[in-house]
């Protein structure tokens, strides 16, 4: 290799180096793009309809936002802060009955097998570990709560980080767009600012699909929650819709929550709110989410499993929420720019005798 080609290969090292040690940031700035996509849609569908100009439907999309963010905060925080707290409170003694539960059963399947409580040096050494342990379990709660107040407060700026971007994107998006295209050399800037455009066709259409979604699995799991007399209906129907943002793990972790609760109840009420959460799982997966997203970008499970593992590696619990809308935008980039712009002419040049 040359020496200029040498230098173009340390050049192209050092900038992935680079971009590796700003992952974190990277990852902020997406998220603000994403939320400065989804304003910008919002933005785009007043215009639509009122026929304005930018400023002006730009300024009516924050007041309503803000005014819906209001009220839902005065009629639907209230009632779930409390239920949510009730919610928190339960769970160790649900966890408790689980654990009573589950050593009866393995009690009475020992005494079937073997006629003798064979596995009861299992409870001997669960009882000992929780008595012994108490008194290292206090100073790690209070470091615990040292460390959580830390990271509320880290998080908290990076939230605010995160808006002022979106926001600032939202006011300008062009301007910043061309921001992006200038990176790209001049040749293809034109094909870049397509790519782009597709990008933010399917975020848009993505994150339409996931809120409407979202509010069919709150509203049929707040129903059948009902019909089944679990109680806390409101923070498990809110926290089934918003899990469900983050597909395969998202409403595995929903589950966990009304079963609990119906766990105080009986076994069997458990049970009949795990079948509910399998059906509503199903009819959200078969029938709401391809009625409400045949314009997305479609991925395949498999993908979407790999996706979450792999952005949760590299960026932690932000990756994993956001791994589906950099799936999308990444799908698009390898179609368009990967294998119709490379892929596909150097297959035609080798074709051609």
């Amino acid at each position: 290799m040359k020496f200029g080609q040498w230098l173009g290969l340390i050049a192209v090292a050092a900038a992935l180096l680079l971009l590796w040690s700003l992952r974190d940031v990277l990852i902020h700035l997406f998220a603000a793009v994403v939320l400065a996509m989804a304003l910008c849609t919002v933005v785009g569908a007043v215009r639509e309809r009122l026929q304005c100009r930018r400023g002006l439907a730009l300024l009516i999309s924050l007041l309503g936002l803000a005014l819906l963010l209001t009220v839902t905060v005065a009629a639907v925080v209230p009632p779930f802060v409390e239920q949510f707290r009730e919610l928190i409170q339960q769970l160790p003694v649900a966890a408790a009955k689980a654990m009573t539960l589950l050593r009866q059963a393995m009690d009475q399947s020992s005494r079937m097998l073997y006629g003798q409580e064979a596995l009861n040096w299992i409870r001997q050494t669960w009882d000992e570990s929780s008595s012994t342990g108490g008194s290292a379990a206090v100073g790690q709660s209070l470091q615990g709560l040292l460390g959580l107040a830390g990271n509320l407060g880290s998080g908290l700026i990076q939230l605010l980080f995160v808006l002022a971007v979106a926001l600032m994107i939202a006011v300008q998006p062009a301007a910043y767009r061309e921001v992006a295209v200038l990176l790209a050399p001049s040749f293809y800037r034109r094909r870049l600012r397509e790519v782009l455009r597709l990008c933010g066709e399917a975020l848009s259409s993505w994150m339409g699909g996931v809120l409407i979604s979202s509010l069919c699995v709150a509203v049929l799991a707040g129903i059948g929650l009902s019909l089944l007399g679990v109680k806390l209906v409101v923070a498990n129907a809110l926290l089934a819709g918003m899990l469900n943002i983050i597909p395969n793990v998202g409403p595995t972790i929903s589950t966990i929550f009304p079963m609990s609760v119906a766990l105080l109840v009986s076994p069997w009420k458990a049970l009949a709110v795990l079948g509910l959460y399998v059906i509503v799982q199903n009819l959200e997966s078969y029938l709401i989410t391809p009625s409400v997203m045949h314009h997305q970008v479609q991925l395949l499970p498999g993908l979407t499993l790999t996706a979450q593992f792999v952005f949760t590696v590299l960026f932690g619990p932000l990756g994993l929420l956001l791994a589906l809308p950099l799936a999308v935008c990444l799908q698009v980039v390898i179609r368009e720019i990967l294998i119709h712009d490379v892929l596909d002419p150097w297959r035609q040049r080798r074709l051609t005798p």
